[in-house]
């Protein structure tokens, strides 16, 4: 009786049938060089202003009223921004990726310009449209509402900039989900708002709360919309990165401390809502 007897791959171990550059899993060893060089290019910088901090007078720098005003004004108008984000935008994701419109495709790339725009530009088209002499402003300004230059005007900048990240987040998740489940709901009886609120939204709840995260972070970290269409007013419209950018040019050590406080909250907010129990 002939025994046939499997010969090892061209490059693999003779003793494991493994081929020693991937490790378990499949990943190539070679990829944990450019890997780490990307980590270093995020990490290294970070690192570097952490040096550059004044650690005697941290707190002194920190605790000044005009850090203590831009700080509460910045998570005031990030958190109304994500809340209207989530208005406009599951909305938005849900006709992205569940409609059939006329157009659909350009409608998406109209809704992800903010993401490639200059924020300087989304600025310009904010004063554009809201501005006294804007395509809604003089309207505005006859019923005696002026937006730009103040605290509305920099929630509108940081929504514009934001939305796109929720819509992004949100519509690769409800596409990743198919339809199948709320098929299957409706077949049974749901109306549409029950489907949605019952089947679609739990669904997609990963994919809702990191478009949510992305889009604080971004509306947090907001400046260049804000700036033009906002102005930069302490305590009105002057929120933590328009503080670091004047502050770079008085103080440069309250502008490293304020940077790296910066940085420690969005750390913070999202490792706290990405971090989750073991998956199932």
């Amino acid at each position: 009786m002939t025994t046939w007897t499997s010969t090892p791959a061209l490059g693999t171990s003779r003793r494991t049938g493994r081929d020693p550059a991937v490790v378990p899993g499949g990943l190539p060893r070679w990829a944990f060089v450019p890997a780490a060089l990307g980590g270093l290019f995020v990490v290294l910088p970070l690192v570097a202003m952490g040096t550059r901090v004044d650690w005697t007078n941290f707190w002194g720098l920190m605790t000044s009223e005009s850090a203590r005003a831009a700080l509460a004004l910045s998570l005031q108008t990030a958190a109304t921004s994500t809340v209207v984000c989530l208005v406009l935008g599951i909305p938005l994701a849900l006709v992205l990726a569940r409609g059939r419109l006329p157009g659909q495709s350009l409608l998406r790339s109209l809704v992800l310009v903010p993401l490639v725009l200059p924020p300087v530009v989304g600025g310009v088209a904010l004063l554009s449209t809201f501005g006294r002499r804007g395509l809604l402003g003089e309207s505005m300004d006859v019923l005696g509402l002026q937006i730009a230059f103040s605290t509305t005007a920099v929630v509108l900048a940081q929504s514009f900039v934001a939305l796109p990240f929720l819509v992004v987040s949100l519509e690769g998740t409800l596409r990743t989900a198919g339809e199948r489940y709320e098929v299957v709901a409706a077949g049974l009886g749901a109306g549409p708002t029950t489907v949605l609120r019952r089947v679609t939204l739990p669904l997609v709840w990963p994919g809702l709360l990191s478009g949510t995260v992305l889009a604080f972070a971004r509306a947090l970290g907001e400046f260049g919309a804000t700036i033009t269409f906002a102005g930069s007013l302490q305590g009105v419209t002057r929120t933590l990165p328009l503080e670091v950018y004047l502050q770079r040019e008085t103080d440069p050590d309250a502008a490293v401390a304020l940077s790296l406080l910066l940085v420690a909250v969005a750390v913070v907010v999202i490792a706290a809502t990405h971090h989750r129990g073991p998956s199932r």
